[in-house]
């Protein structure tokens, strides 16, 4: 009994962790996204600035395939600054489908807009490389992580914006150690 007991408060606890990551990602979304709103003042919205720059940061729903037998599906956040070619910062922590090993990427990207415009709209190269580290699910997350590895790919994927300043991202991805993946990203331009 204790051991039910025990097995089913484990799985309690991991999904209110996740649920937590997750409602902490809108909430930053959100915060985002509402100082973007308040900061163009009489503008309007979906109206730029002046002088715009060009960081722009997106939270995004990712799935990759880590192995053959099972997916792993998780969250992430890219910040990055540059028109014709941005330069930024990744994460995303994917959790396993058969609940063996969760993930957490830490990536410098790089990425190339193809139309050779400013970094607004259209298709887009991408590169990453960073650490992966992996965590067993029965010891959860702790660090350092038990082990790790060098990770790099290459994602392509269309950035389509609504007015000036929102934007969502399909995208797929390849690399190693993950085999393939791709998710959705939205964000805004400042």
């Amino acid at each position: 009994m204790k051991i039910i007991k025990d097995a089913v408060h484990q799985k309690t606890l991991r999904s209110l962790s996740l649920c937590g990551f997750a409602r902490g990602i809108l909430i930053v979304f959100f915060i985002l996204t509402n100082i973007s709103l308040f900061a163009q003042g009489e503008v309007g919205y979906l109206t730029p600035p002046a002088e715009k720059g060009e960081f722009w940061v997106c939270p995004s729903a990712e799935a990759a395939l880590y192995s053959k037998q099972s997916f792993s599906y998780g969250a992430g956040f890219s910040a990055a600054y540059g028109k014709k070619i941005s330069i930024g910062l990744k994460g995303a922590f994917l959790f396993d489908e058969k609940n063996e090993l969760d993930v957490l990427e830490i990536h410098v990207l790089l990425r190339l807009y193809l139309t050779g415009g400013a970094a607004n709209s259209g298709p887009f190269f991408q590169f990453t490389g960073g650490p992966a580290l992996f965590f067993p699910r029965e010891e959860g997350v702790a660090l350092p992580a038990e082990f790790g590895l060098f990770s790099a790919g290459i994602s392509f994927g269309w950035r389509f914006l609504f007015g000036n300043t929102f934007f969502i991202e399909p995208f797929i991805r390849g690399g190693y150690p993950f085999i393939a993946g791709g998710g959705l990203s939205a964000g805004i331009r400042f």
